[in-house]
């Protein structure tokens, strides 16, 4: 689970960086349902997430590319 303050915000900006940070450690694919950010972030914050997601017209069966968009990669 990735480490965040239990009284963060969740705006959709830190939302997509949550899920640019697990598709570039290799923890979620890009192909997968929005609903797999829930197995990283805390629980107690579920609501506030889908509800931010909702309101930017996503829904939780989208893809995480849907998402994030094109992700750069930068060079080793």
């Amino acid at each position: 689970m990735i480490s965040t303050a239990s009284n963060k915000r969740y705006s959709i900006v830190a939302i997509r960086e949550e899920a640019v940070n697990l598709v570039q450690i290799g923890a979620i694919a890009l192909d997968r349902p929005l609903r797999i950010l829930f197995e990283y972030l805390p629980a107690q914050q579920w609501n506030v997430i889908e509800h931010e997601l909702e309101r930017h017209d996503y829904l939780l069966r989208d893809h995480i590319i849907d998402l994030v968009g094109k992700i750069s990669w930068e060079s080793d």
